[in-house]
């Protein structure tokens, strides 16, 4: 009877893996798979004039590296400056961030720019969300949008926002957002490809469906709907997404556009350290806001569905890392019938056909971007397929940990402008 019921769960969770695989792999080639998700997730081909305002929110804590080039970046958008204003918001301790960008704001003054100052706050907690918070009343024009400090935008990224919200009236736009940095190190190839499949096809499933958890940046709301929502979730790790969620269950529309273009560039957290910190306060996040239940305001089954869904599949992600090594166990010691091995076999079926479109997806992201993918790139994708995927699980149980204690600080990723490396490299080939 034991070794029936373990047959029994073998069986159970493979079936389990392949249905919850087989979907995941249809987000992936959503926009591939039908040409009308394609032609709606492409940018305009030509711009409207300025017509919005926009107030430009860059949240940064210790980013002294990187924020000056940033605040750079966003100013010389290439839109009417009087269109445009900028708050560098910082903690009141983070005096090196702050000096850093006071000093680039008296650099363009003596320009005659004056549209960007820096808004500090002195109360808890000291996060992201309660950073936008702090600056949103300071806003005044038409659209508000969130840029991170390290973000490299595009110079037209406003023209196409305006046009978009206009032409298809519109009160929130999702823009795309791609890491580059994809040689860095073991992990930022799986990492980079996350970011390609997820903006370009994923989350055009979730708002075709008006249940998205958005992203954290280069989303652009009306000020007016933010105004009316009261602002972010000071308390939640990923904010992003549970105002994504907020926004669909008033049953807003989100557009997303993804265009190769125009995303807003960024990298890959530099060590495994700042990678596992940040993928536990995703986890957590998705957790927090499985709890709050918003989710369950949604007015359609298929939206709280798929709410639920992607808010527990960190959740699934911790459960998985603990059963590959079981499995890998079983494999070893469990002599089991033909059609047994069959059925446990389904999963791993599945996981190449991921690491084949992932292959298929390195090389459409290097040749849209000017890079150059090789053999010896794919090799090391599936050298680190493995301890990818049990990096992911052990941040998830890492988050579990975190949630059951009580702990909801906020875990700092560093940021160097690896990306911006990458960036001058592909503009010199194709130089």
């Amino acid at each position: 009877m034991i070794v029936a019921a373990i047959y029994f769960v073998l069986v159970s969770v493979s079936i389990l893996l392949t249905v919850q695989s087989t979907h995941v792999l249809y987000l992936m080639l959503y926009t591939w798979d039908r040409s009308d998700a394609e032609r709606k997730a492409r940018a305009p081909e030509s711009f409207l004039p300025p017509h919005l305002s926009f107030s430009v929110l860059l949240p940064a804590r210790h980013e002294e590296d990187v924020i000056q080039s940033t605040i750079e970046r966003v100013v010389r958008a290439d839109y009417p400056p009087d269109l445009l204003e900028v708050f560098v918001i910082c903690s009141q301790d983070d005096t090196g961030t702050v000096k850093k960008a006071e000093e680039k704001i008296d650099e363009l003054n003596r320009e005659g720019l004056h549209n960007v100052r820096v808004v500090v706050f002195g109360d808890k907690p000291i996060n992201k969300p309660h950073g936008l918070n702090a600056a949103l009343p300071h806003t005044t024009k038409d659209v508000v949008t969130i840029f991170d400090a390290e973000d490299d935008i595009h110079p037209k990224i406003f023209s196409l926002v305006n046009t978009v919200m206009v032409q298809e009236q519109v009160r929130v736009v999702q823009a795309g957002v791609q890491l580059m940095n994809y040689q860095s190190n073991w992990y930022s190839t799986l990492n980079v490809l996350e970011y390609f499949f997820w903006f370009k096809s994923r989350l055009h499933y979730h708002a075709h469906y008006g249940s998205i958890p958005l992203g954290g940046n280069t989303v652009f709301f009306a000020r007016e709907l933010l105004m009316r929502l009261g602002g972010w979730d000071d308390r939640n790790l990923t904010e992003d997404a549970d105002m994504g969620l907020r926004i669909s269950a008033m049953g807003e529309k989100v557009r997303v556009v993804y265009d190769d273009r125009y995303v807003t560039k960024e990298e890959t957290p530099p060590t495994l350290g700042h990678f596992i910190r940040q993928r536990t306060r995703w986890s957590q996040g998705f957790m927090q806001t499985l709890k709050k239940g918003t989710w369950k305001e949604m007015p359609t089954r298929k939206q709280r569905w798929l709410a639920f869904y992607v808010l527990a599949f960190p959740r699934g992600q911790a459960l998985l890392g603990l059963y590959l090594p079981l499995s890998l166990g079983m494999i070893l010691i469990l002599k089991v019938p033909v059609l047994i091995a069959l059925f446990s076999y389904l999963p791993v079926l599945l996981l190449a056909a991921h690491f084949l479109v992932q292959v298929v997806g390195l090389y459409e992201f290097t040749g849209a971007h000017g890079l150059e993918a090789s053999p010896k790139t794919v090799v090391r994708m599936a050298i680190a397929w493995f301890p990818f995927q049990m990096v992911l699980a052990y941040a998830a149980l890492r988050a579990m940990r975190r949630q059951l204690i009580g702990r909801h600080d906020w875990e700092k990723t560093q940021h160097v402008g690896a990306h911006r490396a990458t960036t001058e490299e592909a503009e010199s080939r194709v130089g």
